[in-house]
């Protein structure tokens, strides 16, 4: 039921903005207005794990954050996670991802962060068939140009996908994901994580997903993904702003989508440039809104 996922999501977001403040299941269930028993069955019902198993798991990816970014002394790390000791900390971390927190702020190689998890989706809404009163206005997409300059895309290309959705019918999606926020601290500034598009060759997409690096990166690479060179080149960015996510996704997609794949590039002086660069897809509903990047070449 649309209800149960929406508690659940409360009860996630509660979780993120109080992780470094012991959070009961007591105080928790306080907050979103349901008895313990009903937020611990719910919540195991609905994401999969125990309601103790994911906070421990959030509080050590925050903490292996932490540690990677910043000079907080990783005893303070732990106990403002709550860890007992360094030595809990240590334990854990090592038991997660195999190795310690030293080890790891002085090697910040690729790992897997156990990622924090959505509950109420847009479909959610759509099944209940209850009207939600969006808070944003919706627009015809537009679109503009832009340029991206030189840089690498680290990520998961997959030939059997056309679309986020059918990508992760292949992949782990916690797996990718976890691995690439932990790669965050080496993110390209225009390509940033979850950074995902299509390449389109000889009249086939196929998906990718993952993130911009420099161009001069030759760090490791997570097992599964590869590297590739892409061109500084110009783009054209059929975009709709931000928006409400679970009223208004699928509308505004359609709308960019149907824009960006029909569009005549002549229009602007440009033809299509896609066998030397990739179609880039940005989708942060309330931040920048949705964006498809196709890249062009001027016409002479």
């Amino acid at each position: 039921m649309y209800q149960w996922n929406e508690s659940v999501q409360k009860m996630i977001d509660w979780i993120e903005d109080n992780l470094s403040e012991n959070p009961t299941l007591l105080e928790m269930s306080k907050q979103v207005g349901y008895s313990p028993y009903y937020c611990s069955t719910q919540f195991h019902e609905i994401v999969g794990i125990t309601l103790k198993n994911y906070v421990a798991s959030r509080r050590l990816s925050r903490a292996a954050l932490e540690i990677r970014d910043t000079k907080e002394r990783i005893l303070d790390i732990a106990v403002k996670y709550g860890f007992s000791s360094q030595e809990a900390l240590t334990r854990a971390f090592k038991e997660k991802f195999g190795y310690t927190p030293y080890w790891y702020r002085r090697n910040p190689v690729p790992i897997i962060l156990p990622i924090r998890r959505t509950a109420l989706f847009p479909e959610h809404v759509i099944k209940s068939k209850e009207v939600i009163m969006s808070e944003t206005c919706l627009t015809k997409a537009n679109v503009r140009i832009e340029f991206i300059p030189e840089h690498k895309y680290m990520g998961v290309w997959e030939e059997r996908a056309a679309n986020y959705m059918d990508f992760w019918k292949y992949h782990d999606c916690e797996e990718i994901c976890g691995t690439i926020d932990s790669l965050s601290n080496i993110m390209h500034p225009v390509v940033t994580v979850h950074t995902a598009g299509w390449s389109c060759q000889n009249n086939h997409k196929k998906y990718f997903y993952g993130l911009g690096v420099a161009d001069n990166y030759n760090g490791p690479v997570p097992k599964g993904f590869e590297v590739k060179k892409v061109p500084g080149n110009y783009y054209l960015v059929f975009f709709h702003p931000p928006f409400d996510y679970l009223s208004d996704c699928s509308e505004v997609m359609e709308r960019v989508e149907t824009l960006a794949w029909n569009y005549d590039p002549a229009l602007k002086g440009y033809a299509w440039n896609e066998k030397d660069c990739p179609v880039y897809q940005r989708h942060y509903p309330e931040v920048i809104g949705y964006e498809v990047l196709r890249p062009v070449t001027k016409i002479q």
